[in-house]
């Protein structure tokens, strides 16, 4: 890919929003953490309500389609279109921006479709721009510790792992929006709530093998499932299971996992894999020291990395790094939900990778 986009040197980055809903606060305020090198400049939404607050809370401009936005984009001067839209919207709105030669940043799950996912990618490289995919779990101190452990060998061989992702999503929540618990805009259990869990499985613990899956709607009145079980085998040998439900009384739980290998076990778990449990190796290194420091206290099933992986965007922005998560590495969490949709639905072991 020729990038057609010059670094930015001598201003502020220049972010602007489409989507203004729930997780848009997290992006908002990531943005605010960086104002001495970025500023957010526009805001996009059609619900007038949630643009108007928008636009209240950071003084950015606002529009009310990405088409309207896109053609002031000399006006404003935009660096970068963040989406965190419904997700079946990601594709066609991330092609759009591409195509008016602005880099793309998207909220997981980058697409609800594996075609889908390929045709973001192979547009922004057309049109000579990046496309970065919201990860920021992947910043947390426990997991990047995690996977500094497995990286430098700790465990030895790797014989089972283990991720849990137990919240809850009342019916309340699903009725808060239209677009909510449907296939072609939001995705289910693993889809949408489970998404940064489903991306620890490749980015922690390498390439997956084969899946096998059920899915279930147990309680809620949705399309899609409220519940996921899976058991997963790696190359690597490993194996392992995925467990989510969105039905934990009276409120989230747990978000963890758990690594058994010849020479060590980790648990990290807490409300969203913010707590070293367990750390126990077979010799000493000087990492241990920092797993006390490592955990922290949250009541957000987001954690706290949205900055951190802002941090990234715009260094590469400014041409001061590379991207942590561009579209291929996030085809690899997208490949592996498809993958247990596919079984699921089919009955049958999936094996990866999916065929182009």
């Amino acid at each position: 890919m020729n990038l057609l986009r010059t670094p930015v040197q001598d201003r502020l980055v220049r972010f602007a929003l489409v989507g203004c809903g729930r997780i848009a606060q997290n992006h908002i305020e990531a943005i605010k953490r960086h104002a001495e090198r970025a500023e957010l400049v526009a805001v996009c939404d059609t619900d007038t309500t949630a643009l108007a607050a928008a636009v209240a809370r950071t003084g950015a401009r606002s529009f009310t389609s990405l088409t309207e936005l896109l053609a002031a984009k000399g006006d404003l001067g935009i660096d970068c279109v963040v989406l965190t839209s419904p997700s079946g919207l990601h594709p066609r709105q991330a092609i759009e921006v591409a195509r008016a030669g602005i880099d793309v940043m998207t909220e997981k799950p980058m697409a609800t479709r594996w075609q889908d996912g390929l045709a973001m990618v192979k547009a922004c490289d057309d049109a000579g721009v990046r496309l970065f995919v919201v990860k920021q779990n992947r910043r947390n101190p426990t997991l990047q510790l995690l996977k500094r452990a497995v990286a430098e060998g700790r465990f030895g061989r790797l014989y089972n792992i283990a991720v849990n992702v137990f919240w809850t999503r009342p019916q309340s929540y699903y009725d808060s929006a239209e677009w909510r618990g449907t296939w072609e805009f939001d995705g289910g259990a693993f889809m949408n709530q489970a998404s940064h869990y489903v991306d620890l499985l490749d980015w922690i613990c390498g390439p997956v093998e084969s899946v096998m899956a059920y899915t279930g709607t147990l309680a809620r009145n949705i399309e899609v499932e409220d519940s996921g079980v899976a058991a997963l085998k790696w190359r690597n040998g490993a194996m392992g299971t995925v467990n989510v439900s969105m039905l934990t009384y009276p409120k989230n739980m747990e978000g963890s996992i758990t690594l058994l290998g010849e020479k060590g076990s980790v648990r990290i778990g807490g409300l969203a894999v913010n707590e070293i449990q367990h750390w126990e190796f077979d010799a000493p290194h000087e990492m241990d020291a920092l797993t006390k420091d490592a955990s922290y206290q949250t009541t957000s099933v987001y954690g706290f990395g949205h900055p951190l992986y802002y941090d990234n965007v715009v260094k590469t922005l400014r041409g001061e790094a590379h991207p942590e998560t561009d579209g291929r590495e996030g085809l690899k969490s997208l490949e592996l939900l498809i993958a247990l949709y596919m079984s699921a639905r089919d009955g049958r072991r999936v094996n990866l990778p999916l065929s182009y």
